[in-house]
């Protein structure tokens, strides 16, 4: 009996040594892999999953295989007409089937909403009251920012996008975003129901390599305005809808993509005013009236639009990638017109 207590402690440390020397053996290049084909990884979109520039594609972000992980730190810049849109995140994806990502997205509206904040201060008097209730529009005097966390995962469920070209199934992946929406004063100036939510999304991508083209299609199950950066639902309710998101790339050469995105947005806040101290603007036009203002009840309607884009990727190697894009944005808020053009840069490892 001790005899077999003293073999079986000497397998163990024999199988705790062979363990340690393999360990000890797998080196960095093994661990995070790059074997995919150059460009196949796809950009980072602005809520930080793998895809295009707007949508998320069905492909794990990276270049890893199935033997390995890779990540990327993403930046993307977008000066539009009255807003600018920081976002900077990283994501990395796990044997070419699981992907993580955060980001953290900053949007500046300049003098947006100074209009929105005069009114407010103007018919608040000197205490910052109307009729009894304290305002708290979340608007700055200058650069009121709205920031938004994002959180997100996706898994890949079945097919092969990049090297089953021959076979019609395409790559299929399922994933979400948990949104955390930080000025939630301001989102209950524009009315949103909430200012923290979750999506839901399912794609479909198929890479066709004898024509060069990719051809993407996202099915979002969300109820965000404008992404989530004026918060989730309006006065009618948060509840959520399925809205068609498609890209379409093609492969100049081996280095250099183009392509064309659109996204389908909501209406949630369509035709609402915003609201000051609980009431609407167009019921406070007897006091704009007394106080020369008569013009501006009108002028404060949100609306939103479906987002379109046409990009150039550039990938001079694996760790690096830039893109450059003209994003069609149209109405945001209580701005129309929102054309733009965005920078987006990725660094992989």
């Amino acid at each position: 009996m001790e005899e077999a207590k003293k073999n079986g402690l000497r397998l163990y440390k024999s199988a705790a040594l062979v363990a340690a020397i393999l360990a000890s053996n797998i080196t960095q290049a093994e661990m995070f892999n790059t074997g995919k084909v150059l460009a196949t990884g796809g950009v980072s979109m602005i809520d930080g999953a793998g895809g295009g520039g707007i949508t998320p594609w069905a492909t794990i972000t990276g270049y890893a295989t199935r033997d390995g992980i890779n990540g990327n730190l993403h930046y993307t810049y977008a000066p539009l007409a009255n807003y600018t849109l920081h976002s900077v995140g990283a994501a990395v994806g796990f044997w070419d089937r699981f992907e993580l990502s955060y980001t953290k997205s900053s949007l500046t509206t300049g003098s947006t909403f100074d209009t929105v904040g005069l009114i407010a201060d103007t018919a608040g008097g000197p205490s910052g009251q109307l009729a009894g209730t304290p305002i708290n529009t979340g608007i700055e005097p200058f650069n009121t920012t709205i920031d938004m966390d994002i959180v997100g995962a996706k898994v890949r469920v079945f097919g092969e996008a990049i090297y089953d070209s021959d076979n019609l199934i395409p790559q299929i992946a399922i994933g979400g975003f948990y949104k955390k929406n930080e000025n939630e004063d301001l989102l209950k100036t524009l009315k949103a129901a909430k200012a923290k939510d979750w999506e839901a999304y399912i794609s479909a991508t198929k890479i066709f390599f004898p024509i060069n083209t990719l051809i993407n299609i996202t099915a979002r199950y969300t109820a965000a305005n404008q992404t989530g950066l004026v918060g989730f639902g309006g006065p009618g309710g948060d509840d959520k809808e399925i809205r068609p998101e498609i890209s379409l790339a093609y492969l100049l050469r081996k280095d250099t993509v183009i392509g064309i995105e659109w996204a389908k947005h909501g209406d949630n806040l369509e035709g609402e005013s915003v609201e000051i101290g609980g009431l609407n603007l167009t019921e406070l036009q007897p006091t704009l009236d007394s106080l020369g203002m008569s013009n501006l009840s009108g002028t404060l309607t949100q609306h939103e639009s479906d987002w379109f884009d046409a990009f150039i990727a550039y990938f001079p190697n694996k760790n690096l990638s830039m893109t450059f894009a003209y994003a069609m944005l149209g109405d945001i808020t209580i701005t129309p017109d929102q054309h733009g053009f965005y920078l987006s840069l990725q660094a992989s490892f």
